[in-house]
């Protein structure tokens, strides 16, 4: 035979038998129901993984041909597979660090409260602090602040701090200790009408006046990095693939999530927050955001920046969100609020918003903002209509985080700009019930109203707001994301309360917004959210049937493992 013929078939042999290689799977979990979330939303028997990326989905014989030697095989027994959940908004870096030192009590009355605080009295020195790092008086079942007398009683000398992010409750020898007294004037300090003497109750911006005298808890780079990793690791045992931390994080933010990447550490995805610039005038926001150097989206698929975050109001468990009508008369009950026409906080103008808005999008970047209130959805859409007008901002996905308060109006203007709702369904669920007895049940009706959301044309992303504990379920917010399924599907509260069940979704619609919904809001429905082939193989495998379960049984599903780009993150 000649040379050079015999040459050129080994050359084909050996290409072909590449080839064959190449074309086995790495991955291949059978046996199943695999539910893709698509557009059609495709149920397969099978999903065969190549690399990080899905390769083919489809029956059992169809998957299965291309399995090999070396093919890992997965028989799935009839669980049920769905694409890796997504939290729209949460604070890992804060959450993370926040039982380091200390388990921090899940009170639900204000008799636990009181004897946590007691309890702690005796184990610390006199003159210690004893802080709550995030408590909201409206989730304990009397719905009320401890008055200044009932923390004096338990706790005469320590100082006491509860802290309700935008608003708290100290005790005397906390206002002692910060020298706060009679005279001290200051907007965030309230104080008795009658005596002018402060009653305890303080707002966010007289923080800084407690916060000095704390102690500063410190620790280890290396500890912190630590702490995250391990944090993340509690997210993957829910089945999260991927987060949009909502904290306007600083470079020593980023770097964390770089490091662990770097260090093959991190096995979730990281969409970040960056804080708008402060405004002084158009010229000096744009010429701020082009000095940075990078724009939105700016990353890869593991760490990206994808959006600005501006700040507008408080929050409603304080009675710091800017309401479209006053708070009324059940405010001084809660919050103890006095002037009747009272109606939150406002931290931006609204020329302000609007010339961050405008430069945001003239500069190709997604603009988002922090409001709680009706009365600051409007505020920041009159901004986002502004710049809509200038050049539609539909191609940059600007986004509502929060915003809880949606009138017909609210959502048509949301949905004529293509403005996402970024919500928080575990807020519904925590509560609901506060709400609806502080606004009443005409105001209720507005409160993440998901179904005339949907029906009206909005794209909902969903998010915990996770910040404290590290329980999934416990936490201040709880981050499990079937908690949050089950809550927009049954729109039961914590109580078990039913509030406006007209406004419950389905299970199908409820899954697209913590997977493909929040893949579209940080510009990456072409690479996850769904499983499809192409995309990255991020899934899980779950305990039960999230479309036949019983719907009780939602809320607790169990996750038995956590598969991110190909690997295996989690396993129960």
């Amino acid at each position: 035979m000649n040379k050079k013929i015999l040459s050129i078939g080994i050359i084909l042999t050996v290409a072909l038998s590449s080839c064959s290689v190449t074309n086995d799977a790495d991955t291949i979990l059978f046996n199943g129901k695999i539910v893709t979330v698509d557009e059609n939303f495709t149920i397969a028997q099978a999903v065969a993984i190549n690399g990080e990326r899905i390769e083919t989905i489809g029956s059992d014989s169809e998957v299965l041909r291309l399995s090999g030697p070396n093919t890992s095989k997965i028989d799935l027994q009839g669980k049920t597979v769905l694409p890796g959940l997504i939290d729209a908004h949460l604070h890992p870096l804060d959450a993370a660090v926040s039982e380091l030192h200390e388990e921090i009590p899940d009170v639900h009355t204000l008799r636990e409260l009181l004897e946590c605080i007691k309890k702690q009295t005796e184990e610390r020195e006199k003159g210690e602090w004893i802080i709550h790092p995030m408590f909201f008086p409206t989730r304990l079942q009397e719905m009320r602040q401890p008055n200044l007398d009932e923390l004096d009683l338990v706790a005469p000398d320590h100082p006491v701090f509860l802290n309700g992010s935008y608003g708290g409750m100290i005790n005397s020898c906390a206002l002692r200790k910060s020298g706060i007294d009679s005279y001290t004037k200051h907007p965030g300090i309230l104080k008795d009408p009658e005596t002018g003497e402060p009653n305890g109750i303080i707002r966010f911006s007289a923080f800084k006046l407690i916060e000095k005298t704390m102690p500063d808890r410190t620790i280890s780079y290396e500890q912190e990095l630590d702490a995250l990793e391990k944090m993340i690791r509690r997210y993957n045992q829910v089945g999260i693939t991927g987060i949009t931390d909502g904290t306007q994080t600083t470079q020593a933010g980023v770097r964390k999530y770089l490091d662990l990447n770097s260090q093959n550490r991190l096995s979730i995805r990281v969409n970040l927050t960056v804080r708008t610039p402060d405004y002084e005038s158009k010229d000096q926001f744009l010429n701020e955001l082009t000095q940075w150097g990078f724009y939105s989206p700016f990353g890869d698929e593991w760490v990206k920046i994808s959006q600005l975050k501006s700040s507008i109001d408080g929050g409603i468990l304080t009675g710091t969100a800017y309401l479209r009508q006053p708070w009324g008369l059940k405010a001084k009950e809660i919050y103890g609020i006095d002037d009747p026409e009272y109606r939150g906080i406002v931290k931006v103008s609204k020329d302000e918003l609007f010339g961050m808005a405008s430069a945001a999008n003239e500069m190709g970047w997604k603009m988002t903002a922090h409001v709680t209130g009706g009365g600051g959805v409007d505020l920041l859409l009159d901004a986002y209509e502004g710049a809509d007008k200038e050049s539609p901002i539909a191609k940059n996905r600007f986004s509502i985080i929060h915003g809880n308060f949606f009138t017909s109006e609210a959502i048509e203007r949301c949905a004529r700009m293509e403005v996402i709702s970024d919500m928080q369904p575990a807020w519904f669920y925590k509560d609901a019930d506060a709400m609806n007895y502080i606004l009443g049940e005409e105001r209720i009706k507005t409160f993440l109203p998901a179904r005339s959301m949907i029906d009206g044309g909005m794209m909902l992303n969903g998010g915990s707001d996770h910040v404290v504990k590290f329980d999934s379920y416990s936490s201040r917010n709880p981050y499990n994301p079937f908690l949050g399924m089950w809550v927009l599907i049954t729109r039961t509260t914590e109580r078990g309360t039913v509030i406006c069940a007209d406004e419950a979704i389905s299970r199908e619609e409820a899954l697209r917004i913590y997977t493909i919904n929040n893949a579209y809001g940080t510009f990456d429905e072409n690479i996850k959210g769904s499983i499809e082939p192409g995309k990255l193989a991020d899934m899980i495998v779950i305990s039960a049937d999230y479309l036949s379960c019983p719907v009780d049984s939602i809320r607790t599903i169990q996750v038995e493992k956590t598969i991110l780009g190909g690997l295996v993150v989690y396993s129960k």
